[in-house]
């Protein structure tokens, strides 16, 4: 878990860079020149289905098999660190919590000064909701849900997945989750020929969403919020979440902020309703978005902290699979 840890501080300190050379938005270029190849709209929903399946396939060998050459090929550097800084570095790219909680705070300082255009903007690019009508509060709650939601799909489980089965497992995890995030839409396109990718997405993410969820709560705890309240909500209100895993971060958060999160969405131009998580014991105003890094923050360092803790006591570094590349 050493390398999680480097990994980790090389986030805090540099970010996840914009660049169209950054493995994700490789990935996401890959997926979706496999799209145009696979991608029939005369197909029956069963052979979408089969061409999804495909495509997810296709896409997991690649990222793997990459990943793991590079590991592997690491391991002949003349400097005997070489494989750990390289490990590190993919890892990083791997997960996002310093962009995460950077989104949040652009939209905290464009609220705070009354900036509702520069909001609605900042808040567009990291959900998928409609935001030109949304107010203050509402603009507030879509942050709020995005920095709980992402703590697990963008950190926690890639972690979790690194832990396992070492860099190439979490190059393959985070592959599945941007296939979800492209193709993992019910609508007419990707009712069937996505429904792979979201499967599997819902499968990897199945202990990382739980993971996350309880550690919102110690994280509660630690940072002098309601830790009561957010396990309570947590088991009363994360299963009412669409998705089977997203509830867990949210409902967590929501109770231990002491807010409601969920309600009216417009996708498109098409309003929605999600269950709501929580209660309205506070108002849920821009300082709720600051409290959600800073649960973000310390529920990534716990699980550090805690996965270091186990393998040191196991008598091992990690359960990662990397030893099949010495």
């Amino acid at each position: 878990m050493i390398t999680a840890i480097w990994a980790f501080l090389m986030d805090a300190c540099i970010g996840d860079p914009q660049s169209r050379w950054h493995p994700v938005a490789l990935m996401g270029r890959l997926i979706a020149w496999l799209e145009k190849v696979f991608y029939r709209r005369e197909d029956s929903p069963g052979r979408q289905f089969l061409s999804g399946s495909i495509l997810v396939i296709l896409v997991l060998l690649i990222s793997y098999e990459l990943a793991a050459g590079l590991i592997y090929l690491s391991y002949r550097l003349p400097v005997s660190w070489g494989s750990e800084v390289l490990s590190a570095l993919m890892l990083a790219f791997m997960i996002s919590p310093r962009s995460l909680a950077q989104a949040g705070r652009r939209i905290y300082d464009c609220l705070v000064h009354g900036d509702l255009a520069g909001a609605r903007r900042a808040t567009g690019c990291i959900v998928g909701r409609d935001t030109e009508q949304l107010d203050d509060a509402e603009l507030a709650r879509a942050a709020v849900e995005s920095v709980a939601e992402n703590t697990s799909d963008g950190t926690i489980a890639p972690l979790f997945w690194f832990a396992i089965g070492g860099v190439p497992l979490a190059v393959l995890y985070r592959a599945a989750n941007t296939m979800d995030s492209m193709l993992g839409y019910k609508n007419e396109r990707y009712l069937y020929f996505g429904r792979p990718a979201a499967r599997l997405d819902d499968v990897l993410n199945y202990i990382p969403a739980r993971l996350t969820g309880m550690l919102f709560v110690m994280s509660a705890f630690l940072l002098g919020y309601d830790g009561h309240n957010a396990l309570r909500v947590m088991r009363r209100d994360a299963a009412k979440h669409p998705s089977p895993n997203g509830g867990y971060a949210e409902a967590a958060m929501a109770g231990a902020l002491q807010i409601r999160l969920g309600g009216e969405n417009s996708y498109f131009g098409q309003k929605t309703f999600r269950a709501y998580m929580g209660d309205v014991l506070t108002a849920i105003v821009p300082q709720h978005i600051l409290a959600a890094n800073r649960m973000m923050y310390t529920a990534v360092m716990l699980f550090l902290t805690l996965a270091f803790l186990l393998f040191q006591w196991c008598g091992f570094s990690s359960f990662s699979l990397d030893w099949l590349f010495v």
